[in-house]
């Protein structure tokens, strides 16, 4: 059976700055994973341009990444390092000769230190200061852009840093200061979106991240309910505002009543025979519901802005892919505006608080050496981008 893509469908990978470039002064450097890694050296992207560019081209014609506030702004509303804005420009340059434009993502849970030791998002009053990088990364780079995110997955960056305690600063529990800064995030969107829409005609949209939230028993299901709605309905209400929707999509999470995932639930989940990779349980009939969900809701166009498995294997990873945009298509065939489809992650990073042995690349790296080395699922990927389709 093939299954094939409308005309005009884009294709494309992501990567996050401070996930593929050894860390600037940001909030996450010296942080120690769960694996044992230390944020610090991840995959020396910032040495390797040309020959990452060279990669990134065969996946589509649309790559999704940031910029390292910490480094190309040093100090709060200063100017951009001339050399630091040379080396992206550069890097955006060549990727363009190469046919592929950039979905620029202004955050990414990543921002300077000076700005964290502020108070960050928990502060409305610095807001202004995220404006202004928004001003001259629109300056200084709007040309390379045909997509902007100005926030990647607020829900999670708010439940990790302020819920949960897996993102700095790690606080936990504290339910009132992550709505604020969600709300502070979505205000500082809304003014965002008002800022690019002066300068450039490109769509703008954020990436909310996504799941199906499923309960075991009474109390379980309560639990999923009250999740499910702050995670997805609460967390987007302040970013209504948008030409798209960005979502991701990685996690069937159940509820027992506490969350079982796939690093510390595993026996339940082998008990009630559901499969996972190495973090969640894995259900891609999940992101069908989603998508269908937020068309129904919003009536705006779609955006796959993140999607993958973490996995060691690359035969699990094509199999991952075959299901997902199996789903996808479905979507589209039933009326959802699905514009594009970006797979997370062009290769191996630093998995923010798991570290780099969670693995979600199509290319798979040496952590070692940082040499990065074609798999089956790139191959496999890098023909559905040109072919627009694939067969199961």
């Amino acid at each position: 059976m093939r299954i094939d893509f409308p005309n005009g469908f884009i294709w494309g990978t992501s990567t996050a700055a401070a996930q593929v470039e050894t860390a600037g002064p940001h909030n996450w450097r010296g942080q120690k994973a769960l694996d044992g890694a230390v944020f610090d050296r991840t995959t020396d992207h910032e040495l390797r341009r040309n020959t990452d560019a060279a990669l990134i081209a065969q996946f589509g014609s649309l790559y999704r990444c940031g910029i390292d506030w910490s480094r190309i702004q040093p100090v709060p509303q200063g100017k951009f390092v001339p050399e630091v804005v040379a080396e992206y420009q550069l890097f955006f340059e060549d990727l363009r000769n190469r046919g592929v434009s950039i979905m620029l993502v202004l955050h990414h849970f990543a921002h300077p230190e000076w700005f964290e030791k502020m108070g960050a998002w928990t502060n409305e009053d610095n807001i202004p200061f995220y404006l202004e990088y928004v001003r001259l990364c629109v300056k200084h780079f709007g040309e390379y852009v045909h997509f902007w995110n100005t926030f990647n997955e607020p829900n999670v960056y708010a439940m990790n840093a302020f819920l949960l305690g897996n993102f700095p600063p790690a606080k936990k529990a504290r339910y009132f200061l992550a709505n604020r800064v969600l709300d502070n995030m979505g205000e500082a969107h809304d003014i965002a979106f008002r800022m690019i829409r002066e300068k450039s005609d490109a769509p703008i949209g954020i990436s909310l991240n996504t799941a199906l939230f499923e309960g075991r028993g009474i109390l379980g299901k309560l639990v999923a309910a009250f999740v499910g709605w702050w995670f997805m309905r609460r967390a987007a209400r302040p970013f209504e505002r948008c030409d798209f929707w960005g979502l991701s999509y990685y996690a069937y999470m159940i509820f027992d009543p506490f969350p079982v995932d796939a690093m510390q639930g595993r026996r339940k989940l082998d008990q009630w025979n559901i499969p996972y990779d190495k973090m969640w349980g894995y259900r891609p009939e999940g992101l069908g519901k989603v998508l269908r969900s937020f068309y129904k809701k919003y009536q705006k166009p779609v955006f796959i802005t993140e999607n993958g498995i973490c996995t060691d294997d690359p035969q699990k990873r094509i199999q991952a892919i075959k299901d997902y945009l199996s789903v996808c298509a479905n979507a589209i065939k039933n009326g959802v505006p699905l514009l594009g489809y970006i797979h997370w992650s062009t290769w191996d990073n630093f998995e923010w608080h798991l570290g780099p042995s969670y693995r979600f690349g199509l290319l798979r790296v040496n952590f070692d050496t940082m040499e990065r080395e074609q798999t089956p699922a790139a191959t496999f990927y890098a023909t559905i981008t040109r072919e627009n389709g694939f067969d199961l």
